[in-house]
């Protein structure tokens, strides 16, 4: 410990020489992050929504803009292209018909995004709210007492709790969860009904992108109460009664059905082409050279907005600017990478510059950029993130840095370069938040991320150039350039500490009781089964023996082919209990033993 309070005293002296040195040449210019920002969040380019010509537009102005600065393109010619997606829609093959009834499209029934394409002609049974539960005091099994293998299954949305907010059900009442069970159980086919007791009014769910391309496997339908009755009436019963009485009783019960379903499904995916725009500069140092940092901020916004867009106004249709958020943290990495490469003959490690595409879409850019790095994961030894550096907040008189738990000496390097500062800096420790550091955090590469708040006009269109502060935003630039410069020519790179979950936290209510201690990729890019992103020490998975890169497949010899899929295995194991997990590493298959 004597030993190691030296190191760091030693570091942080070489620091606050650094700082001296430093300091006097740089210098942001407010006007010119203003006219980037006016650039960017301009009305003509429409929100820069991932995808969009408007968008590409964006990524053309930031590679010119890094290009002036004397950065060098990477990847391929300074884009690394990867694929969003941007829509889906019903093809021409979707029916859904029961004996001579014949339903009609988005009046009576619509396909879920999710759902598999193909066509099924089979039985069907109703199978109250899809459960198979046996958690603790929860025992609950729809399955018990019918046989649903080749069959359609009927399913009611929700549970039969739906007036408590604190229902043991919710964790397990979400439809891909269901839709898992009965697809183990044998089905063929789901079709979600919504109960009255969860909404009077009877719409049918529409097409909503996921972002991603995990499909059920099976063919998912959603149809209004009105077909499930003609389903049920000569069984006797009707969606509501059925409904009531399975709350009324508060047990299952599930029914075989006469008569066949038969229903084709096509749901087509709209994927289009993004590419996040990579640039860097080149390290003096000989031997530090071959060491980076990454500079980042994501330049994609909400385009026009609208439903299931992000916006907080979904209903507005109109140019959701984001010149907060974030053409102002792109303003940020443009000029930042011209003060530094004025310093660049005084640079000890290399710097790659990178303006994220799809960040808003669930930080698609920056996950595809760490899992396909240009340089080596391990070379990449701190990562500095600018998201919302635009709206300063006068009142608060503070901005916040988040991630200074992931290194050893981050806390205190900020201390050196904040005490001249006309603001507070607030320190705050976890790696992990809402935007891009979070997938360089759970790669085990510490964090920097800069933001001055959130204000009214987030996610609206009124997030707008007109209130960005460019003084104060010049001079948290400034500051993260002291910080740079200083990580960046430290004889030592920073020493990696985990900090806070590497997970997104789940929703009150909606926790899961048992967690593995992994990151999962959550984008699903991979198509053999769920990747593990990171595995926190100490946890079941780490202590089971599972790496970072393995590929999970099934857990307790249940398939897992996605992130949806592990939840819900998740949702239904016990703390305490050991399960075997299956996973691809490497050429091989191995099967780990983990207790909870």
């Amino acid at each position: 410990m004597f030993y190691m309070k030296i190191r760091i005293a030693f570091f942080l002296g070489m620091f606050i020489c650094l700082n001296i040195s430093a300091q006097q040449p740089l210098q942001i210019s407010p006007d010119d992050l203003k006219q980037h920002v006016e650039f960017l969040a301009s009305d003509s380019l429409k929100g820069r929504k991932p995808g969009t010509p408007e968008a590409d537009i964006a990524a053309r102005y930031i590679l010119q803009e890094f290009k002036s600065a004397g950065l060098k393109p990477m990847f391929d010619n300074g884009y690394q292209y990867f694929y969003v997606i941007t829509s889906v829609r019903l093809g021409e093959n979707n029916m859904l018909a029961f004996g001579e009834n014949q339903f009609e499209l988005e009046t009576d029934f619509m396909p879920l995004a999710f759902s598999s394409n193909g066509d099924v002609d089979a039985g069907i049974v109703f199978a109250g709210f899809g459960f198979d539960l046996d958690q603790d005091s929860l025992r609950w099994d729809d399955y018990a007492e019918v046989d649903v293998e080749g069959k359609w299954v009927m399913i009611f949305r929700a549970d039969p709790e739906p007036d408590d907010s604190e229902s043991k059900f919710i964790p397990f009442s979400g439809i891909r969860g269901k839709v898992l069970t009965a697809k183990d159980k044998g089905a063929v086919g789901v079709l979600v009904v919504t109960p009255r007791s969860m909404e009077k009014k009877d719409k049918l769910k529409a097409l909503i992108v996921e972002n991603n391309d995990m499909t059920a496997g099976i063919q998912v339908i959603h149809i209004k109460r009105a077909i499930a009755d003609l389903i049920l009436q000569e069984a006797g019963f009707t969606a509501d009664s059925l409904d009531a009485l399975i709350i009324d009783q508060m047990k299952p019960n599930s029914i075989a059905l006469p008569g066949k379903v038969s229903g084709q499904v096509e749901v087509i995916q709209e994927k289009d082409r993004t590419m996040n725009v990579v640039a860097f500069l080149e390290g003096s140092d000989p031997v530090l050279k071959e060491e980076y940092l990454v500079l980042g901020a994501h330049y994609d916004h909400l385009g026009m907005g609208g439903p299931n867009s992000g916006s907080r106004v979904p209903d507005t249709i109109a140019v959701h600017n984001g010149a907060d958020d974030n053409a102002s943290g792109t303003a940020m990495v443009i000029e930042l990478g011209k003060i530094l490469a004025k310093e660049q003959s005084s640079l000890g490690r290399s710097i790659i510059f990178v303006a994220f595409s799809a960040e808003e879409m669930g930080l698609l850019g920056s996950k595809y950029f760490v899992n396909n790095p240009p340089v080596s994961e391990k070379a990449i030894k701190a990562m500095f993130n600018f998201d919302m550096v635009g709206r300063f907040d006068k009142e608060k008189n503070a901005i916040s840095v988040s991630g200074t738990g992931t290194s050893v000496t981050a806390d205190s390097i900020l201390k050196v370069y904040e005490s001249d500062l006309p603001f507070k800096v607030v320190h705050a420790p976890d790696g992990y938040g809402p935007s891009d550091h979070a997938a360089f955090y759970s790669a085990n590469i510490p964090v920097f991320y800069f933001n001055t708040g959130v204000h009214i006009d987030y996610h609206t269109p009124l997030d707008d150039t007109e209130f960005l502060d460019f003084e104060t935003s010049a001079l948290v630039g400034d500051f993260a350039a002291d910080v740079i410069l200083a990580v960046d020519k430290a004889p030592e790179p920073l020493t990696f500490k985990t900090s806070g979950s590497k997970k997104k936290p789940g929703r009150m209510g909606r926790r899961l009781k048992v967690t593995l201690g992994i990151m999962p990729d959550f984008a699903g890019t991979e198509k053999k089964g769920l990747r593990v992103d990171g595995v926190t020490s100490g946890r079941p998975a780490d202590r089971g023996g599972m790496i970072k890169g393995d590929i999970i497949i099934s857990i307790n010899g249940m398939k897992v082919a996605n992130i949806y899929e592990y939840m819900s295995r998740l949702s239904k194991l016990k703390l305490g209990q050991t399960i075997t997990v299956e996973v691809i590493r490497g050429e091989k298959n191995e099967v780990l033993l983990i207790q909870l």
